[in-house]
């Protein structure tokens, strides 16, 4: 089976600002993501968690996309003008995917 090169873009950042990462997603001409809720963490602030949160508009998400290697500098540059002020965490993995007409 053939595999194709890609990139996991992962991004963590505060949950008020999902809109505006979306909208810059699309900005960069990324069609495809996830969104996954984030439950708890520790970090450079101390351990968090949702539990007790009465809004969902709190806390933090994780959006994950993949996307062919060409596609990353855009992504990049146009996320971290929304990251760069608010908490947020951006990470970069190398993968191999199939169907790559889908990315």
């Amino acid at each position: 089976m053939q595999k194709h090169e890609a990139k996991r873009v992962e991004i963590m950042i505060e949950t008020v600002m999902l809109r505006r990462l979306t909208e810059a997603l699309q900005s960069a001409d990324v069609t495809g993501w996830s969104v996954l809720p984030v439950l708890g963490g520790s970090g450079r602030s101390g351990t968090w968690s949702r539990e007790g949160q009465i809004s969902r508009g709190t806390g933090m998400v994780q959006v994950v996309c993949l996307i062919r290697p060409e596609k990353l500098e855009p992504l990049l540059e146009a996320v971290y003008l929304v990251v760069e002020r608010h908490i947020g965490v951006i990470s970069v993995s190398d993968v191999k995917v199939l169907r790559a007409e889908r990315f």
